[in-house]
């Protein structure tokens, strides 16, 4: 019953909003809190789930996220064109305004945000991986979900389509903070540098931003292509800072501040 109120609630908010996209970042509340960071799920074992070790606690300041991945609309309305790299492929959803932006690279979406924070005059940023699990798994008052807004993958994203693509933002499940496919359609971009071991010097930390330096970025919840285990809150997935493909794209951030 609590599940459909919910889904009914995030069906108003987004049929409320959706309309003003194109122009506006909508913006999501997540009040400050301490969580339990990373998974110690005896389901998810082997290597390529030890970065999600140790859970620990970690403390994270009030910020604002947004309620849904940048869209191929927005993208075009503070660039002026598509990315480039959408110039001469076949894609099913290249003409897709309310699908997210994709084929974007850390670097380009850095530009964006520079444009972007041009125009408006706030401060747009990448979440950090930190604030992007927080308000993944609920923010201050989590249900312990494996997604982002449920237990069942099916209700809450898209994913597990080798052969699939994007859909448009905001029409599954949202979150219990009010926020839109966390868990499948594109993987998105944090602005931390990925480091597999990073949790282990970050127990009882304020806000932590991610190690120093490295080599790969970080991109968190899984995406159309990816199977159940990539989607989950806690699954970390990093890439180099140049990469591009249709499956990766982003959601902004602000500090709480503005």
């Amino acid at each position: 019953m609590k599940q459909t109120i919910l889904a009914i609630a995030c069906i108003l908010c987004s049929i409320a909003g959706f309309s003003q996209m194109p122009s506006n970042m909508q913006m999501i509340s997540v009040k400050g809190g301490s969580f339990f960071m990373g998974s110690d799920d005896p389901k998810y074992r082997g290597e390529q789930y030890e970065n999600e070790r140790p859970v620990r606690r970690v403390h994270v300041s009030s910020f604002f996220i947004g309620k849904y991945e940048v869209t191929q609309a927005q993208w075009r309305k503070v660039m002026g064109i598509n990315p480039p790299a959408y110039n001469g492929v076949d894609y099913g959803n290249k003409f897709c305004d309310e699908c997210p932006v994709v084929k974007i690279s850390w670097d380009d979406v850095q530009e964006f945000i520079k444009r972007l924070n041009a125009k408006t005059g706030k401060t747009y940023r990448l979440p950090t991986e930190t604030e992007w699990e927080y308000a993944a798994r609920g923010g201050k008052y989590p249900k312990n979900f494996l997604f982002s807004g449920g237990n069942k993958m099916a209700e809450v994203g898209w994913n597990g389509k080798k052969n699939g693509t994007t859909h448009p933002v905001g029409q599954k499940i949202c979150n219990e903070v009010g926020v839109f496919d966390m868990s499948g359609n594109v993987l998105e971009w944090c602005s931390d540098w990925y480091g597999a071991d990073y949790y282990s010097g970050t127990v009882d930390e304020t806000d932590p931003k991610g190690p120093m330096t490295g080599a790969q970025r970080v991109l968190r919840g899984g995406s159309f292509f990816d199977d159940d285990d990539v989607c989950r809150s806690t699954y970390r997935s990093h890439m180099d800072p140049g990469t591009r493909q249709w499956n990766i794209g982003f959601r902004l951030a602000m500090d709480d501040a503005q």
